[in-house]
Order: C-alpha cells, then sequence, then structure tokens
C-alpha cells in the first residue's frame, strides 16, 4: 500500500505538482501529426497535465502550441482563425479584438490599438516547444534552461509510411493506467477465455519461438507467473515468467521507460510503445507508436494474437488516429454475463476495453492506501518508487540529475520487450537486446533491404 501523501504525489500531474514539474522535464505527445493535417487548417484543443492549450499548423507547416486563453481578456484562441499576412507573418488571430499570436506564443499583430503602438511586443501567449517525429506532435513543457534534446525511440529515420500512431481516451488517473501495462498476470485472468487450454499443440511449445495461439495456451495453463525485475538505465525490464504445458519456461518481457512508456511482450520482440499522458488529474491518452521497420521479419509466432479467440477487434479500430470508444463505463462495457458464464473470464468482448473496464472502475484516483499487493506486483512497486522518488528528489533539488535522459551511452532504439521459451541456461535479459538473434535478423533483413535499394536498374 502507498501512503495518502506518496499517492497524492505520484497522480497529481497539473502545474506546480512534484510530478507535474517531474513528467514537464520529458518530451511528451501533445496530439497526432493527423489531427493538424495541413497549413491553416483548424485548430485542436489540448488538454496537457491540466493545461488548457491549443495546437495549430501555420502557413509555413510549423505546430504551434499556445494557451487558449487568449493574453488580452481570456476569449478561446481554439475559436480563432489560423492566418497568414501578405507580409509573411502567420498565426492564429483572436476572434474578440485580432490579436494574432505565431507558433511561439509572440504577440505580432494587435490592429485594435494604434499604428505606432509597441504594445503587441511586450505580449506573449505562454507557448511550448514541439517537435513532430513518428506521427505525434511532441511538446516540452519544462523550464526552458532544462529542455533537453528529443528522445529518439527510433521514429526519426522512419519513413512516413512507416509511421503509425494512435491515441485512446480513458477516464482515470494516469497511473491507473501505467499499472495495467506493466501487470502481466493479469493476462491469465482479465483476458482468459476457457477455451484456450483446449488449444491444439501445434509443435511450438519448445525451447525458441512460440507460435501467438500457444501463447495463449501458455496464459491459461500458468495464471501465476514469477515476476522478475532488473533494473536499467532508463527504468526497469520485468519478466512474467510460466511453465508450459510441455514442462519449458516462457518468459514475457517488458520494458518500462520513466517516466511514462512501456514496450509490451510480443513474439519474436516488440519496439511499438504505449505511452500514457496524462491529460488532468483525472483522464489520460493511451498514445501508441511504433518505433522501427520490420521488426519481426522471418514471421515468428505466425498469426497476429487477435486472429483467433473470442474477443473483438472491432472493424473501426483503425491502426492510427483516435481510436473510437465503443465499450463505455455507462454501459458497463457491454458486458455480457452468459458470455462471461461460458466463454470468456471477463464477459467484454473488445480486448483493451477490458483493461479499461478494471483501471476506469477504480474510480478516478485510487487510494492505495487500502491495497494489498502480492508477489505479482513487484513490477508496479518498482515504477511507482521510481516515479515517487524522482519526484521527491526534484522537488528538494530542480538542479538534480533525471533517470532516462539522452546522452552519450543511452541509445533509447535498442529497448524491445520479448517473448520466447528459453533454451537451457539461457538468461530473460539478453531477449530483445542487440545480442539477440532474432533482433540481428531483423537488422539483416534491413541492411539487405537497403543494399537491394542502392542497386543500379537494369540498364543503368
Amino acid at each position: 500500500m502507498l501512503s495518502t501523501e506518496d499517492n497524492e504525489i505520484m497522480t497529481r500531474v497539473g502545474p506546480g505538482t512534484p510530478m507535474g514539474a517531474l513528467l514537464r522535464r520529458y518530451w511528451t505527445p501533445a496530439l497526432l501529426t493527423s489531427e493538424l493535417p495541413a497549413p491553416t487548417g483548424d485548430p485542436v484543443r489540448v488538454r496537457l497535465l491540466g493545461e488548457d492549450l491549443v495546437a495549430f499548423r501555420d502557413a509555413t507547416g510549423r505546430v504551434g502550441l499556445i494557451q487558449e486563453n487568449c493574453p488580452h481578456r481570456g476569449a478561446s484562441l481554439w475559436f480563432g482563425r489560423n492566418e497568414a499576412g501578405p507580409d509573411g507573418t502567420c498565426g492564429l488571430r483572436c476572434p474578440y479584438h485580432g490579436w494574432q499570436f505565431d507558433a511561439d506564443g509572440q504577440c505580432i499583430d494587435m490592429p485594435s490599438e494604434p499604428p505606432s503602438s509597441s504594445f503587441k511586443d511586450r505580449v506573449r501567449a505562454r507557448a511550448y516547444p514541439t517537435h513532430e517525429s513518428g506521427g505525434i506532435v511532441w511538446t516540452y513543457m519544462g523550464p526552458p534552461e532544462t529542455m533537453t534534446p528529443f528522445r529518439d525511440f527510433g521514429t526519426e529515420s522512419l519513413a512516413p509510411d512507416l509511421q503509425v500512431a494512435a491515441k485512446l481516451k480513458c477516464y482515470c488517473n494516469w497511473v491507473q493506467t501505467m499499472e495495467g501495462n506493466v501487470d502481466t498476470a493479469h493476462i491469465s485472468w482479465l483476458h482468459g477465455w476457457f477455451g484456450a487450454e483446449d488449444i491444439e499443440d501445434d509443435g511450438s511449445d519448445k525451447p525458441g519461438y512460440p507460435s501467438n495461439r500457444q501463447t495463449w495456451k501458455f496464459w491459461a495453463h500458468d495464471q501465476a507467473p514469477r515476476i522478475e525485475v532488473h533494473d536499467t538505465w532508463y527504468g526497469f525490464r520485468y519478466a512474467g515468467i510460466r511453465e508450459t504445458p510441455n514442462g519449458h519456461t516462457n518468459v514475457r518481457i517488458t520494458e518500462y521507460i520513466f517516466p511514462y512508456s512501456t514496450i509490451i511482450a510480443a513474439v519474436p520482440y516488440n519496439t511499438g510503445h504505449l505511452m500514457v499522458v496524462p491529460i488532468d488529474d483525472h483522464s489520460c491518452w493511451r498514445f501508441t507508436f511504433e518505433a522501427s521497420e520490420k521488426p519481426n521479419p522471418a514471421g515468428h509466432g505466425g498469426a497476429p494474437l487477435f486472429s483467433f479467440g473470442p474477443f473483438a477487434w472491432p472493424s473501426d479500430r483503425r491502426p492510427g488516429g483516435i481510436t473510437p470508444r465503443n465499450y463505455l463505463a455507462e454501459a458497463d462495457y457491454n458486458i455480457d454475463r452468459e458470455v462471461q458464464r461460458t466463454t470468456t473470464f471477463s464477459g467484454v468482448a473488445d480486448f483493451v476495453s477490458q483493461d479499461l473496464m478494471v483501471t476506469e472502475s477504480m474510480g478516478p484516483i485510487y487510494d492505495r492506501s487500502q491495497e494489498r499487493l502480492g508477489t505479482i506486483d513487484r513490477a508496479i512497486i518498482r515504477m511507482r518508487q521510481q516515479l515517487i522518488r524522482t519526484a521527491k528528489t526534484l522537488a528538494a533539488d530542480p538542479a538534480a540529475e533525471l533517470p532516462a535522459l539522452p546522452g552519450p551511452d543511452h541509445d533509447f532504439r535498442t529497448l524491445r520487450g520479448a517473448d520466447k521459451i528459453l533454451d537451457e541456461g539461457e538468461d530473460w535479459r539478453m531477449l530483445g537486446t542487440d545480442d539477440d538473434p532474432a533482433v540481428q535478423e531483423a537488422g539483416a533483413a534491413i541492411r539487405d533491404d537497403g543494399a537491394r535499394d542502392r542497386q543500379p536498374a537494369a540498364g543503368d
């Protein structure tokens, strides 16, 4: 359990809070690039870390992220005009009195004041720097003097056609969502279905990479995984260790990248991030994005995880964009009690909505002073310890060194989740690293494709 004080520190993210100050030291997803598709397009409301902001793409294609309320009299700049002037200036113009602000928040035109006035030069809207990468508009909301280079998880070098990003709104505190991401035990229960143990052995229950179909069977066969946590420079990685029906050792390895990202286990490895971004204290976005090309050229695992089994993966759950919510609390997540009795453990058809059901049903901010944790909660405990300890350290010393920031020895592109049946004596900590044969295999495939692309065409 946590003390009430520590729970408050961990969950409150607004301006002036310890956790809010910590999260603002990291480049944070603000919105999807697809939400601002064209220069001088419509502005977009953005609520982030308890602040109400407006994003817009100006006539030059640059993204601005500024306070929603006009510094003049407080009208919402979301109603503003995204304009470009004949003199080359461009920005968002307030509909109330015509004041115009550029992407840096500087007032560049004040037509309601005398032409001789220099007042506009002394007026700024609060603005945050932005950076586009991997289909996401990122922002830095901390003190300008502590701004670090962008953390490149691999998106900087991705071709536009490989950039896939999406977001899904959750109606609960961000930590509740994060805790589900570092809880591998719940997949045996919340995501369980009664036919999983009857899945036929397809020959992949042996050392190496199991089929995705077999992993369902492993979750059902061993419902009390052993949890091992390994601290790293960026946070930690942890393994959920299960015995397979044939007596082998299956490990699911998830990365936790401080402060709010995870890379969930997958066969043979995974580079896709699930990043939980607080909207405010009571809601958050689940941003997902891909960070590499060809993570599995050999096709280990076979058919995708959701190509079989009783769970829905709705046709309108698009690979990119804002994911619609068809399973909501007010409809009890469309729970079917007969299905719960006969087919699935939860009775909720949509896989992701099963997670939302349990995390949102805790309430907007769960009171962790009343909980009781077990051995399956080791990764959750470690995440909480790192968050609370670092927030307190920063509050005591604003110049304190923070974890998981860019540095000469910190390559965020090497972080990967993984899933494998171990060989005799194999250390799970190697899986998903640059030493993993599956990673090397994918790297060789990418290099071969690049070499072919550089070959001159016949007749050249």
